[in-house]
């Protein structure tokens, strides 16, 4: 009997230890499932997986002046990378497309604003980057426009090219893409930037302050329209844009191709009726050593979100033509980008 009841205890106590067992490998399980689960590829703000972008951490946009289009934009576009890369970007005050390129190769940021013809010129050694070449650079896609406007006030008696003979004009700083804009046009009209004008090395905002206060005459400013400084400046006096006429728009297309025939429409700056005018192109520029998965990214997070882009030139930001007047390579990642969405 005594046996039989140690026997019944022995199988009890066994069968015991057995759920204990069984209950201890569910846990061990649960756990190791939550380790994974904890593991998992990261999220950013809008839901979409965080890919690993290597050590980097942070992103910088090249803009321009606070009063131009490079910088509100610029603004947009970090949003729209921050959230769907999870690559943290902010947009910089900066000296605009020559300096941008400049600074691209010194590592100085990751991306920029720059117009076609300065990126070609870079790229190339030419110009302005005479003997200064630059291979570290390459697109990140097309943007929109870039209309080169001289403007000046409406009563200021300026109403041609030829008007401007010994005024004061600004032209940009030297080397900057505006000041290249401006001596190609003012060339293409029989004036000289050393000879026939006085001419002022200034940012947007301080061109219209300037005409404001009657300290210079007019200003070239290249850039999508409406540009912030010349609104700003219509709020307070009616500004005159003058015109590019065919004849001097087609000289100046033939001798420097990156050139496209332009107009800035009425309506504009209250301007009465429609504007003839020139443009170059705007675009991104990246390090070319920046990872194509990052690139490709970026790209993706630009280009798919057009529809949140708030300023006028979004219209123009389209996949489709996102390669179309581009003169220099295009970043691996980009081209990978503009190759699936065809």
């Amino acid at each position: 009997m005594f046996k039989s009841k140690n026997m019944l205890f022995l199988l009890v106590l066994s069968a015991f230890i057995l759920v204990l067992a069984a209950c201890g490998g569910d846990d061990d399980a649960e756990t190791s499932t939550g380790s994974e689960t904890s593991t998992d590829t990261e999220t950013t703000d809008s839901g979409s997986e965080k890919a690993d972008f290597g050590d980097v951490k942070f992103l910088s946009i090249l803009t321009g002046g606070t009063q131009g289009t490079y910088y509100p934009l610029g603004g947009t576009f970090a949003d729209l990378i921050t959230t769907d890369t999870g690559v943290k970007t902010t947009a910089e005050v900066s000296q605009a497309s020559a300096a941008n390129m400049t600074a691209l190769a010194a590592g100085d940021g990751e991306i920029a604003f720059v117009q076609t013809d300065i990126a070609y010129y870079a790229t190339q050694g030419t110009l302005m980057f005479e003997g200064q070449k630059i291979d570290s650079v390459v697109a990140l896609g097309a943007l929109y426009p870039e209309t080169i406007q001289l403007v000046t006030l409406a009563d200021s008696g300026i109403k041609t090219f030829a008007d401007l003979k010994g005024k004061k004009v600004s032209v940009g700083a030297p080397g900057s893409g505006t000041y290249a804009n401006a001596e190609q046009l003012l060339e293409i009209h029989g004036l000289s930037i050393k000879d026939d004008i006085q001419a002022q090395n200034l940012d947007f905002g301080e061109s219209t302050d300037g005409i404001q206060s009657g300290q210079i005459d007019a200003a070239f400013i290249t850039a999508g329209y409406p540009t912030g400084a010349v609104e700003a400046l219509n709020a307070t006096n009616g500004v005159h844009i003058i015109p590019v006429e065919a004849d001097k728009a087609a000289e100046l297309i033939e001798k420097y191709p990156y050139y496209a025939v332009d107009n800035i429409p009425a309506g504009t700056y209250g301007l009465e009726a429609e504007v003839p005018a020139v443009s170059v192109g705007a675009m991104l520029a990246v390090n070319k050593d920046l990872p194509e998965d990052l690139v490709s990214a970026m790209t993706k997070a630009i280009y798919d979100n057009t529809d949140k882009i708030g300023h006028a030139k979004g219209e123009f930001i389209k996949a489709e033509t996102g390669l179309d007047g581009i003169g220099i390579d295009v970043h691996p990642g980009a081209q990978r980008y503009f190759d699936e969405v065809k």
